[in-house]
């Protein structure tokens, strides 16, 4: 039985008890709340994942167009997320990867080179001040370019609305050996498994 499936027959369960006795308020909440967060979560970064971004300088990330087709992967700087099961990066308010990621598209991310291991996550824009200065401090840290020729980013930009703070987390990895198609569908953000719950 999937969770899904489980929590819907747990939630007419509940709503029956309340219609013959009006008392199962409580429980409808404490259901709501101890089952619902599990339902879409996103998982963490796998171990192959972790290791290979351990001594990754780049990964490769591609968006999903409105036809429904991948956008070609581009290079970009990268740190862990405080929680090290996400990973940060930046990019100009004005770029398509941006305006995509707004509106909600998947990301298809390849660790260290195109021909990395890759995963599929979702990414949010965040203009958490914390988050900007893990970016700022850790690519201060992990990349040369910033720390000689400041080539990174800036507080300013951040604040001024030029940069975005995008937190990429996993919801699944791909295959080993899966290369960027741009143009062809992506593959989907879950796997059959995942989506029936096994």
């Amino acid at each position: 039985m999937t969770v899904r499936r489980l929590f819907g027959f747990a939630m007419r369960y509940c709503l029956m008890t309340v219609a013959r006795q009006r008392s199962g308020t409580f429980l409808i909440i404490l259901l709501m709340t101890l089952v619902r967060p599990h339902l879409g979560r996103a998982a963490a970064l796998s171990v192959r994942d972790q290791q290979a971004l351990s001594t990754a300088d780049l990964v490769f990330v591609a968006t999903v167009r409105r036809n429904g087709t991948q956008s070609r992967a581009a290079p970009v700087w990268f740190t862990l997320g405080a929680d090290n099961d996400s990973i940060l990066i930046q990019t100009e308010q004005t770029t398509w990867k941006a305006r995509r990621i707004a509106r909600g598209s998947p990301v298809l991310v390849w660790i260290g080179r195109p021909d990395g291991p890759a995963f599929i996550g979702r990414a949010e824009i965040s203009r958490d001040r914390a988050l900007q200065d893990k970016i700022l401090t850790d690519f201060r840290r992990k990349y040369l370019q910033d720390r000689l020729f400041g080539m990174g980013p800036s507080r300013s930009e951040f604040e001024n609305g030029e940069l975005l703070a995008i937190k990429i987390t996993p919801v699944r990895d791909l295959p080993n050996g899966f290369l960027s198609h741009p143009g062809a569908p992506p593959p989907p953000l879950r796997s059959p498994s995942q989506a029936d719950g096994i």
